[in-house]
């Protein structure tokens, strides 16, 4: 399995390479400039692994929610690659890969409430469990929203915290059966678990075409001009 991963959608820039059970990955923390930055991080993990676009069996990517300019450039820069190297891509939730993290990170974590900044007083946020097989899987639709209106499912008595939305809107820790621990509010989503949550799209065979990767923003008033 040759899969290459991008995220674009937040403050974290990253891409990762997953070759068999060998992961390359580069990433870092911008404030802005992740389009000088993606590209020659691809070139990098390519160039390490010897390998070019047209040998990869996949492109994966951080679909959003986001940044508008993040994950519209992450879906441009995929469309093109795929299309350039005739292969299909997978999309993949930037909440659902935040989840991954904490779940790869703490095994003790079954259930995660995901709130990421979204600027504007709010917030993107969803729930998710871990399946059987250690992988993410939604429990609630993914929204975007004031800090009031997040909560968990019925029935739910305990998840753990994830995001910088608990950073941005320290309220949110108020949240009946919410944990929020040790660096969980300052995690961002990243390529490596895109990729993780991609090798079973790719092994099942559902992959995008590449002009079907498009960005998913939640939020689709902020262009619209004032009555």
């Amino acid at each position: 399995m040759r899969l290459l991963a991008l995220d674009t959608a937040t403050e974290s820039c990253s891409a990762a390479l997953l070759l068999g059970d060998r992961l390359l990955a580069r990433e870092a923390e911008l404030a802005r400039g992740h389009a000088e930055r993606i590209l020659p991080m691809i070139d990098e993990l390519l160039g390490e692994a010897g390998m070019g676009l047209r040998d990869l069996d996949a492109i994966a990517f951080g679909s959003g929610p986001g940044s508008f300019t993040g994950v519209r450039l992450a879906a441009s820069i995929v469309q093109g690659l795929a299309f350039g190297a005739g292969i299909g891509v997978v999309a993949i939730s930037d909440l659902g890969a935040l989840a991954q993290r904490a779940f790869d990170d703490d095994g003790s974590v079954t259930r995660a409430l995901v709130c990421n900044d979204a600027r504007m007083q709010e917030v993107y946020w969803a729930c998710f469990e871990r399946g059987s097989d250690g992988l993410t899987r939604g429990s609630s639709p993914e929204r975007v929203g004031p800090p009031e209106t997040v909560g968990l499912p019925p029935g739910w008595t305990d998840a753990a915290g994830i995001g910088r939305g608990f950073a941005a809107y320290p309220a949110l820790r108020a949240l009946a059966g919410v944990t929020v621990r040790g660096a969980w509010d300052r995690l961002l989503p990243r390529a490596i678990e895109v990729a993780r949550l991609a090798v079973p799209e790719l092994v099942a065979g559902r992959l995008l075409a590449p002009e079907a990767a498009l960005p998913v923003y939640l939020r689709d008033d902020v262009a619209q001009p004032p009555p």
